[in-house]
C-alpha cells in the first residue's frame, strides 16, 4: 500500500460508520538539534515520528484518532474509532456543522531547499556551533550558547471530498548567544534573534546567519550592557527593531485574529481574543501604515506550505488594510460559522494531535521609509530591539515586552546604549501610534508558538521591519 492508500482506507472506514465527511494524514516527521555551550557540544538530539491520524464529522461534531500503525487494518479501525468519537459526542443535540467549500485536487508541493540540513554532517554542525561559542568566549562572554534545529516533514492528506495531496516541508535555523555576568548584573546579547532564525529553507539559512562572525559582537555588546544606564522611564517616541516588531504582531495581532479563539471555541495557551466579529471590516487596528497579511505563500518564511491540513490551497490575504481589522485565521468550519468565504489556516504539529486553527506567515507589510530615516525624524525617542521578555493578557490586549539592548535617540541621532529597556500599552492604541514603517523587511521565524490542550507547538512566520510608535510608555519597573 501507498501512504495515500492507507488515508484512503481511514478515510473510508470512517464513512461506512456512519461520518458525512472524513479527512486522514499520514505524517512522517524527523528531527534534529544540537547545542553546544563555551566551546563544547552539549546535547544532541534526534526524533523519528510517523502515524495516521482521522478526522470524522457527525452531526455537529467531530471525532479525531490516531495511531502509529500504517497498514490497512490499522488505517481501517481509525478511521471507524474517529467515527464512533464524534457520533458519541453528536449525541448532544446541536445544528449539523457546516464546511465551507473546498475544491477537491490532486496535488504534490515541497518547499524550496537549496541545501538540504540532515544532508549536513554532523561533525560540521558541531563545528559551527563550537567556533560561534568559543568565539563569543574570546571576545569576553562569562557563558556563550548556540543551537540549531531541523525539521523534515512528509504529509499524505486524503479527503472523502476526493483531496489527494503529498508535501515535503523542510525547516532549520540556528542562533548564539553571549551572556555576560556582573555585579549584582546579567545581561545577554543573541544573534540574530533571542532563539535564533528559523525558516522553510535549506542549511543554506544558517550559513547567511554567519554565527561566527557576528558571536564576537554579541559578547561585546552583553559586556557593555552590564554597565549601560538603565532604560529611562516616562511616555516617548519608540523605535522598535524588526524582531522585536515581529514578536509584537505575534502576540498582539496574529493570537487575536485566530477565529477559534474570536468565537469562543479555544481559550487554552494564548487565552481568548478581543475581537468581535461584528465589526470584521470596520474596526481600526492601527495606523494606515498598519497592512498585516496572513501569507503561507511567502517564499521561506517558517510558516510557509502548500497547503493546510485540511488541502486548502495556501493563499494570501490581508488581515488588516490599512489600519481597518479585515481578515482573520479560519477553517474551514469556523469560517463557515462565521459567514465567510476563505479558510487556510488549519495545521497539526503531528499525526497525533488534531488540526486547529493556527498562524501561517501573520507580517507587516512593508512602508515607505528606512531605519536610517526613522531615527533622523526623531527628536528624541528610544530604540529596542531583541526580545527578552514578554507578557499579554489573556484577551491579547494588555502588553508588556523587555528587550535586550537600547539606544537612547536624541536630535535624530543614536546615543547612548541603554540597559534593560522595556515598553508597555494597549494593542489598538499601540498599533493607531505608527507614523512611520520601514521597507527593510525580514521575514523572522518563530519555532515554539504553543496552542491547545493537549499542547501543539506551532512554526510560525512574521515578516516585519522597523517602525515608529509616538507617546509610548517605556522603563516599565516590576
Amino acid at each position: 500500500m501507498t501512504h495515500f492508500d492507507e488515508a484512503g482506507a481511514a478515510v473510508q472506514a470512517a464513512l461506512d460508520a456512519g461520518a458525512r465527511y472524513a479527512d486522514a494524514r499520514v505524517m512522517i516527521r524527523r528531527s534534529e538539534t544540537m547545542s553546544a555551550r563555551d566551546g563544547d557540544v552539549e546535547d544532541l538530539g534526534f526524533d523519528e515520528s510517523s502515524g495516521l491520524g482521522v478526522r470524522a464529522l457527525v452531526g455537529s461534531s467531530w471525532g479525531f484518532y490516531a495511531v502509529p500503525d500504517l497498514s490497512e487494518s490499522s488505517a481501517r479501525a481509525a478511521g471507524r474509532r474517529a467515527a464512533q468519537i464524534a457520533a458519541a459526542s453528536a449525541a448532544v443535540p446541536g445544528s449539523p456543522t457546516d464546511l465551507m467549500p473546498s475544491r477537491a485536487v490532486t496535488a504534490s508541493w515541497a518547499s524550496d531547499c537549496v541545501i538540504d540540513p540532515l544532508s549536513v554532517p554532523l561533525s560540521d554542525k558541531g563545528d559551527l556551533l563550537v567556533r560561534a561559542t568559543a568565539a563569543a568566549k574570546a571576545a569576553g562572554a562569562d557563558v556563550a550558547e548556540a543551537n540549531y534545529a531541523v525539521w523534515d516533514t512528509r504529509k499524505w492528506f486524503v479527503s472523502s471530498e476526493g483531496h489527494r495531496i503529498d508535501q515535503h516541508i523542510r525547516e532549520c535555523g540556528a542562533g548564539v548567544t553571549a551572556i555576560a555576568i556582573g555585579d549584582g548584573e546579567v545581561q545577554r546579547r543573541s544573534w540574530p534573534s533571542h532563539r535564533g532564525q528559523f525558516g522553510t529553507r535549506g542549511w543554506e539559512l544558517v550559513d547567511e546567519i554567519d554565527l561566527v562572525g557576528n558571536a564576537p559582537r554579541m559578547a561585546e555588546e552583553a559586556r557593555a550592557l552590564l554597565t549601560a544606564p538603565l532604560c529611562p522611564a516616562g511616555e516617548t517616541d519608540l523605535v522598535l527593531g524588526g524582531e522585536q516588531l515581529a514578536l509584537q504582531i505575534h502576540e498582539s495581532v496574529g493570537h487575536a485574529i485566530e477565529l477559534d479563539r474570536i468565537l469562543g471555541w479555544e481559550a487554552a495557551f494564548a487565552g481568548t481574543s478581543w475581537l468581535d466579529l461584528s465589526l470584521l471590516g470596520s474596526l481600526r487596528y492601527g495606523s494606515e501604515l498598519m497592512n498585516i497579511t496572513i501569507d503561507p505563500t511567502f517564499p521561506g518564511a517558517l510558516g510557509s506550505f502548500g497547503f493546510d491540513d485540511e488541502g486548502t490551497p495556501a493563499a494570501k490575504r490581508h488581515a488588516v488594510r490599512d489600519g481597518l481589522w479585515v481578515g482573520v485565521l479560519a477553517g474551514r468550519d469556523s469560517a463557515a460559522v462565521a459567514g465567510l468565504d476563505y479558510a487556510g489556516s488549519v495545521r497539526s504539529d503531528g499525526w497525533s494531535r488534531l488540526p486547529m486553527v493556527r498562524m501561517t506567515n501573520v507580517g507587516l507589510e512593508p512602508g515607505p521609509h528606512t531605519l536610517d530615516e526613522i531615527v533622523a525624524a526623531t527628536d528624541d525617542g528610544v530604540f529596542m530591539d531583541i526580545n527578552r521578555s514578554w507578557s499579554i493578557d489573556d484577551r491579547r490586549l494588555n502588553f508588556q515586552f523587555g528587550c535586550e539592548y537600547g539606544y537612547e535617540i536624541k536630535n535624530g541621532k543614536l546615543g547612548r546604549m541603554l540597559r534593560n529597556p522595556t515598553y508597555t500599552g494597549i494593542g489598538p492604541r499601540f498599533w493607531q501610534s505608527m507614523d512611520m514603517l520601514s521597507s527593510e523587511t525580514i521575514a523572522w521565524g518563530t519555532p515554539n508558538c504553543g496552542k491547545g490542550q493537549p499542547g501543539q507547538i506551532g512554526h510560525t512566520g512574521h515578516p516585519a521591519a522597523p517602525a515608529r510608535f509616538k507617546n509610548v510608555r517605556v522603563g516599565v519597573r516590576g
